[in-house]
């Protein structure tokens, strides 16, 4: 599947981030490179709009997320509205990804390669991050260095 080209979404720092998220969601991979992933790990196959398909993935656990950056359905309604998407498409998705880094304030960090604060923004929309307060089992900082770095990201100092 095609991804939002890389000067739109703001560069090789943005684009290795959205890859980190990617890994640290565990839709990497997956599917079409995780952009029809739903949250536990089923597939969707229709990219007209967001699946909103509620899955339990554990006892006391039920999710709407899906895509490669595993959005809740009441997050994309927001963002398709705010950006005026009309689809959920791996494009649509990497737009809408760029625009929470916005409204969290990573975006401007990431750009400039400050990668471990935009992270530690980040872990309040991503449940997979370090710090998570969400309870669903987070990856260490290291592992999502990493694989900003194996995805092209640099960091600064």
């Amino acid at each position: 599947m095609a991804r939002a080209p890389m000067d739109q979404l703001g560069g090789a720092n943005v684009a290795a981030f959205l890859d980190m998220i990617a890994v640290s969601e565990g839709t990497a991979g997956q599917g079409d490179d995780g952009y029809n992933v739903l949250v536990g790990g089923g597939l969707f196959n229709n990219y007209a709009q967001h699946p909103d398909q509620l899955v339990t993935v554990r006892p006391g656990l039920k999710s709407t997320a899906a895509g490669r950056y595993q959005f809740l359905f009441s997050t994309w309604t927001g963002l398709q509205a705010a950006l005026g998407l009309s689809d959920f498409s791996p494009v649509s998705q990497d737009f809408a990804c760029v625009e929470l880094l916005k409204q969290v304030g990573a975006y401007d960090l990431i750009v400039t390669g400050d990668v471990t604060d935009a992270i530690g923004r980040c872990n309040r929309t991503w449940a997979s991050f370090p710090g998570s307060p969400y309870g669903q089992g987070t990856r260490p900082q290291a592992a999502l260095l990493a694989a900003y770095a194996s995805a092209g990201g640099t960091m600064e100092g």
